[in-house]
């Protein structure tokens, strides 16, 4: 089976993109696992495929498949580079999209100076809704990791983080507690494990371990759960600058019951072809 795919990336996190719309493809676990592995296939963090909305309000469909082959629900870099392939391909003449994702509808938007803007919908901060088990919402929870402690704010961007402050994102336990956090008990659909480092009230650095994939160069729902806490716990102020190890995102939430507004970079890498076992 050969098909065409387009190698993209936001800041570093990378995607192998496929137009399901032109093209008729099911791709099997063991599939995407061999596409994103960097030895054997073409490599990277996250494989998404653009197909036809089946909701009438909606534009385009936009799944998102993780390293292990593992479907989610949203990827916020990963939602800037879907905008940039349906315009580069044609598949659009629009600067605003309507996208329609597991976790609901979002709206990204090409901007003059070729960087996107997405809404990413309003954050979930219920316990129920991110899922985390908790016995009520509160600011911050205790966190039980390798016998001790950590506090993490729990949201969901449309799929669910674990943000904790650190001192010095540069020495934060990424890869010793990141896959703990991740398969953390209380996280029943595991959990995206962030690490902030907040340097004044309009700027944050960040680390974030992703579920199914592991530490990334960026992570675009994680800046937002970022500062969705930070905001939440007093800490930062309603236009943030995200420093990830791939560079800046800007993100602005107004606060309870809005949506978080990101914008940052989408860049082609390379187009090619493939050819899968069926």
């Amino acid at each position: 089976m050969l098909l065409r795919f387009t190698k993209m990336h936001g800041l570093g996190n990378d995607f192998v993109v496929f137009d399901a719309i032109s093209q008729n493809l099911r791709l099997r676990p063991e599939q995407l696992r061999f596409i994103a592995d960097r030895h054997f296939g073409i490599g990277c963090d996250q494989i998404l495929l653009v197909e036809r909305a089946t909701l009438a309000d909606a534009d385009f469909r936009y799944r998102i498949f993780n390293a292990d082959g593992g479907e989610v629900q949203q990827c916020g870099n990963g939602a800037r580079c879907f905008v940039r392939f349906v315009h580069d391909h044609g598949l659009t003449d629009k600067s605003e999209i309507r996208v329609e994702t597991a976790s609901g509808i979002i709206v990204p938007r090409l901007e003059a100076d070729g960087s996107v803007t997405v809404n990413m919908g309003v954050p979930r901060l219920e316990p129920a809704e991110i899922p985390f088990i908790a016995q009520s919402r509160a600011l911050t929870y205790a966190l039980e990791v390798a016998g001790g402690s950590v506090e993490i704010s729990a949201v969901s961007m449309g799929n669910p983080h674990a943000v904790q402050l650190v001192a010095d994102i540069d020495t934060a336990p990424v890869a010793q507690q990141g896959p703990l956090i991740e398969q953390h008990a209380r996280f029943p659909e595991r959990v995206n494990a962030g690490f902030m480092q907040v340097t004044d009230r309009s700027h944050i650095k960040l680390r974030v371990f992703e579920r199914g994939t592991g530490e990334t160069l960026a992570c675009g729902t994680g800046a937002c759960a970022a500062v969705v806490a930070g905001i939440t716990r007093g800490l930062l102020d309603t236009q943030v600058t995200v420093t990830t190890r791939g560079g800046d995102l800007h993100i602005r939430w107004d606060g309870e019951g809005q949506p978080v507004w990101m914008t940052g970079p989408a860049t082609t890498v390379f187009e090619g072809t493939i050819n899968l076992q069926e």
